[in-house]
């Protein structure tokens, strides 16, 4: 059973109230209905699903869910790489998944490479030929992580980013100009 067959049961508000309340320890259809609130027929059409589906097995007037079929479903589920875009280089697809978490730089990598992965994406953020204060780099890198005097300096140092009297330009990185808008 997969994580997906699994999200797909526990859709129904019914079943998941069912396997809610076996898990608390109900294990006959009347306990269950007593525990989730439903009645003994809503209860039986549920169980129904789970039992077909393999989520719960039965044993005579008693039911049980099979919990470990959930580390299962979790197990696969990670073990199985994401789709990957076919124009998306895997080593750039595998550090972003490693460093970026809802568009944010959960860390910093140490090693050169997979750094540099990031500060190609953290650049596309800086339009070229604009110049920008040093607070306002602060304040663009800061949306993605706290460290801006580090990143700051790195995009310097790898020659993303050039440096003069206090103002900083896009020097580097692939650009791709924003799609146009529809006339």
């Amino acid at each position: 059973m997969t994580a997906a067959d699994i999200a797909g049961l526990l859709a129904d508000a019914d079943r998941r109230r069912v396997v809610a309340a076996m898990i608390l320890g109900a294990t006959t259809p009347d306990d269950i209905a007593r525990t989730a609130g439903l009645d003994v027929r809503g209860v039986a059409t549920a169980l129904h699903r789970l039992t077909e589906r393999g989520l719960v097995i039965r044993d005579g007037e008693y039911a049980y869910v099979v919990e470990e079929a959930f580390a299962a479903a979790a197990r696969d589920a990670a073990a199985r790489p994401e789709p990957l875009d076919p124009d998306v280089d895997p080593e750039v697809a595998r550090v972003m998944r490693a460093f970026v978490r809802d568009d944010r730089i959960t860390q910093i990598p140490m090693q050169h490479g997979k750094r540099r992965i990031l500060l190609e994406w953290l650049v596309q953020d800086f339009e070229p030929g604009r110049r920008y204060s040093e607070q306002m780099v602060n304040l663009i890198i800061a949306q993605v992580h706290p460290d801006t005097a580090a990143l700051r300096r790195y995009l310097v140092d790898d020659e993303f980013l050039s440096r003069e009297s206090g103002e900083y330009w896009r020097t580097g990185g692939t650009y791709s100009p924003p799609p146009e808008a529809p006339v």
